[in-house]
């Protein structure tokens, strides 16, 4: 069920319970012990198939668990937040498919044909196939992104290295040319794409690809600047997947209707609703029969692993939360980072001693149950022949945090217990982390007073923690106030961290910059790296020099938990799988309560 994916726009909340973006290759969830190496203390299978005849028709309950309203952003082009990439999902799905371990294949709406020695791509869409409100669908729907991104005046996000590796591409983004020369027209349903560069994330879902189809007639006559505000964006959006929107209300709930133009044919459900429910409340809503489908908490696994009407199912997720150290700012003008040797933040000591002074394999069996365990890179374990089996998590060290301080001029001048800067000087720094359930708050504390507890002085950024979009708005915005936060990054099908980490990664929030990273970045994405020896050595090589470095503090892997309310016939969210919605259904007329 799990198709839809965006590579490198998926910023998480920190301790939510959410996330239905796809995400992860592992065939079964397994809770570590608590020292993260031990045996799988739990098993969970990835789909369910409950018993009872499906009726015809019915309207699909699913609770977006929250404490997050949508943004209200409805396309792939512009949104920023993972609460609105839940709602596109269902209308917008996306251009191509994708197996189990995440390579292009053809189970998806379009067929993707490589030519690796001439480095292109051609995209052929089926014929004959309407958008949700009857319109044709043609190759100039999968055109049109290409020129809203690149374009001078696009006021979102997702212009970066992937674009701007279409021939043509940076000369359209500059205002020096008015077509990319790299798209190819065919004919009416086919596009030839030519690359400056094809490396082997070319292969992988996300990994250059751009996977956008938009329907071009719904926007004629707004101009780009306006799109982003525009009502197929905010009111009224326009998609060709199983289901398509019938109304919203703002932030709050969308309702759909079953697609009459889905190309795979009419979902069986007649429609289906999301409904942004708080994370406090969502155990008891799904107990009491409110809703069908919620990914539950982690951390309050024991209140609702032996429920009656409900099971569970789940998968190990493509997403590492981190720490991160604001150390430069984002150039508008020049679109790249800019990375500042004088703040405090840019000292490599003061970063590894902050590392050393965390326990996250006690945050992960303690705050969630042992559902999330400690992250040893920034390299998710679903890619196995990428992660470097020598680099590991920095173990809880209070000692050796104190000591790499001390080496390094960090010492306590006045005898307060928090240590001065290298030059003697007094600083404070702001800790942003964001709500999302009852473990937000605990958690924040926890590594507060754990740098504390160093010598370290941290305090939580205005005393409190800051809602989602507001979360992020400030970090994109390198609001001065921060110094440290708390977030967390998917990485979709490709994990190659160019989108994440590089000079010109809008995605780099901590504007780390660095010639070696840049370097070591481009060994993962030359042409050399179609060798799958060559391409390991150099993801292996760039998590040994991150890990020293250590702009980010990767702390935790995690799981994610979806209940299925026992009238609902089938769900799967396993890596790759293509759930036939004209057999996804209900056996009763309503969710059955416990």
């Amino acid at each position: 069920m799990r198709k839809s994916l965006e590579k490198n726009l998926i910023q998480f909340m920190t301790t939510m319970t959410i996330s239905s973006l796809v995400l992860s290759t592992a065939p079964m969830v397994h809770a570590e012990e608590t020292d993260g190496e031990g045996a799988p203390s739990i098993d969970i299978p990835t789909s369910v198939e409950h018993e009872g005849e499906v009726m015809e028709g019915g309207t699909l309950k699913i609770a977006y668990v929250s404490d997050t309203a949508f943004a209200g952003v409805f396309n792939n082009m512009f949104y920023t937040g993972q609460p609105d990439a839940v709602v596109i999902e269902k209308f917008n799905p996306g251009l191509y498919g994708f197996d189990n371990n995440f390579k292009i294949d053809d189970s998806g709406f379009a067929k993707v044909e490589m030519d690796i020695e001439n480095k292109q791509v051609t995209i052929t869409i089926p014929e004959g196939v309407k958008w949700d409100d009857g319109e044709p669908i043609t190759i100039d729907d999968v055109i049109f992104p290409y020129y809203v991104v690149g374009h001078p005046d696009y006021t979102g996000i997702r212009y970066g290295s992937d674009f701007e590796n279409v021939v043509g591409m940076a000369e359209y983004h500059s205002g020096e040319a008015e077509e990319i020369s790299g798209l190819e027209r065919v004919d009416d349903y086919t596009l030839k794409v030519t690359y400056l560069s094809f490396p082997n994330s070319m292969v992988q879902a996300g990994g250059g690809i751009s996977s956008y189809i938009e329907p071009e007639h719904v926007f004629e006559g707004i101009e780009v600047a306006d799109m982003e505000d525009s009502a197929p964006v905010r009111e009224k959006p326009v998609g060709f997947g199983p289901f398509k929107v019938d109304s919203m209300t703002p932030g709050e709930a969308v309702t759909y209707t079953a697609n009459e133009n889905y190309y795979k044919g009419r979902p069986n459900l007649d429609g289906m609703t999301i409904n942004v429910i708080n994370p406090n409340s969502i155990i008891a809503e799904m107990k009491a029969g409110n809703f069908d489908i919620a990914s539950l908490p982690t951390d309050k696994y024991d209140t609702f692993k032996d429920a009656t009407n409900f099971t569970n199912i789940g998968y190990e997720m493509n997403v590492y939360t981190y720490i991160g150290f604001k150390m430069g700012k984002w150039n508008e003008e020049e679109e790249k980072n800019e990375f500042n040797p004088d703040l405090v933040t840019s000292n490599k000591a003061l970063r590894q001693a902050m590392a050393y002074a965390m326990d996250n394999n006690s945050v992960g069996s303690e705050f969630y149950q042992g559902l999330r365990r400690a992250a040893d890179s920034m390299i998710t374990p679903n890619f196995v022949e990428y992660l470097n089996p020598d680099v590991k998590a920095y173990e809880y060290n209070p000692e050796k945090a104190k000591e790499i301080l001390a080496e390094a001029g960090f010492k306590d001048v006045d005898g307060d217990g928090l240590v001065e800067d290298p030059n003697g000087e007094k600083f404070t720094l702001n800790f942003a982390s964001m709500s999302g359930g009852e473990t937000a708050a605990p958690l924040a504390q926890y590594y507060v007073q754990a740098w504390n507890a160093v010598g370290i002085p941290v305090q939580l950024l205005d005393g409190q923690l800051l809602e989602f979009n507001s979360f992020y708005e400030r970090i994109k915005k390198d609001d001065p106030e921060i110094h440290v936060f708390q977030a967390a990054f998917g990485t979709g099908g490709d994990p190659n961290p160019n989108s994440a980490f590089g000079e010109r990664a809008q995605f780099n929030y901590s504007r780390y910059v660095s010639e070696e990273n840049s370097k070591l970045l481009a060994d993962i994405e030359s042409d050399e790296s179609f060798d799958d020896a060559y391409r390991q050595k150099a993801f292996y090589a760039w998590q040994e020099f991150m890990h020293e470095e250590v702009p980010v503090i990767p702390t935790l892997w995690r799981y994610e938990l979806t209940a299925v309310n026992k009238r609902v016939s089938n769900w799967d969210v396993e890596i790759g799988a293509d759930l036939d919605w004209s057999k996804v259904g209900v056996t009763a007329e309503s969710p059955i309560a416990e």
